[in-house]
């Protein structure tokens, strides 16, 4: 089921694309090129794809083969193309990025205007070493990644938006530090385990939205992927006052929500919570 509410004109519509990726990476760019013209189709400028969207790896040497070089190699064309085809901008959750001689690759998000020109790349800065508790569930993204140490926003049609990936969302400074490099929406794409998406996925994007004042558009990867990894799904789009606006619980799909710039603005002016930060509160 999903849930999508008329919204005022004078917003701007985005939408947030939801995938059960496989290890099949032809296959899953063939969805997610449906999924995307059915997001510019529903009147979308700009479409969320989730991490791993191209790949959803059985095991390292899989994540290690899939890694393409900056700027060249098909799941880079295929985002250029679609782009320009669609006249969409896309939000590509992550693609895996060489970094020279390293074995090691970045998890990088990249964005796409409507005519195929890439315009900015965020590489994961926090990566994904746990253990869940009470699940014989680990995970070690630092064995196959290196982290990003750079905070990236851009000016987009929507506003300006901020970049982070899935296990980011933890961490509530990376936010702060987007909200004041003049961020009005964020995109979490991920592919959150179901354990933790049902514990925590809805409470952390809400109140990233809710502290921020900052609208927030979270793609997911759902259901059973071939490692046997389960995904939580419940992609959302959340307004400023941590609203949610759309949602898709399970199953490959697209949603799409408007942003209110105008709303969002008046709503900062009266609920001035942003402005009442202590200074000597904040971190060094």
């Amino acid at each position: 089921m999903k849930v999508t509410p008329t919204e005022p004109a004078r917003a701007t519509r985005v939408a947030a694309v939801q995938m059960n990726s496989g290890n099949d990476a032809a296959a899953n760019l063939a969805t997610a090129a449906r999924l995307l013209q059915s997001a510019a189709a529903q009147g979308a400028r700009l479409a969320v794809l989730p991490e791993n969207f191209s790949l959803m790896a059985r095991h390292d040497a899989e994540k290690r083969a899939h890694a393409e070089s900056d700027g060249a190699g098909p799941v880079q064309e295929f985002l250029a193309a679609t782009a320009a085809s669609l006249r969409l901008w896309i939000v590509a959750g992550s693609v895996p990025i060489k970094r020279g001689d390293s074995d090691r690759n970045a998890q990088s998000c990249l964005v796409y205007d409507e005519r195929g020109v890439r315009v900015a790349r965020y590489d994961k800065i926090h990566l994904f070493d746990v253990e869940l508790p009470d699940r014989a569930e680990s995970y070690r993204e630092s064995a196959t990644m290196a982290p990003g140490d750079t905070v990236v926003a851009l000016d987009t049609p929507v506003g300006r938006l901020g970049l982070s990936i899935c296990y980011d969302v933890r961490f509530p400074e990376l936010y702060r530090r987007l909200q004041a490099a003049g961020a009005q929406w964020l995109v979490v794409p991920a592919a959150f385990t179901a354990a933790s998406g049902e514990a925590h996925w809805e409470t952390l994007l809400r109140a990233r939205a809710i502290e921020n004042l900052c609208y927030v558009v979270a793609s997911a990867q759902c259901g059973t992927h071939p490692s046997g990894r389960q995904t939580w799904g419940h992609s959302m789009i959340i307004d400023h006052w941590g609203r949610i606006l759309a949602q898709l619980p399970e199953g490959a799909g697209v949603i799409t929500a408007n942003v209110d710039l105008a709303a969002q603005a008046e709503a900062r002016g009266k609920f001035p919570a942003l402005a009442h930060r202590v200074a000597w509160l904040q971190p060094a």
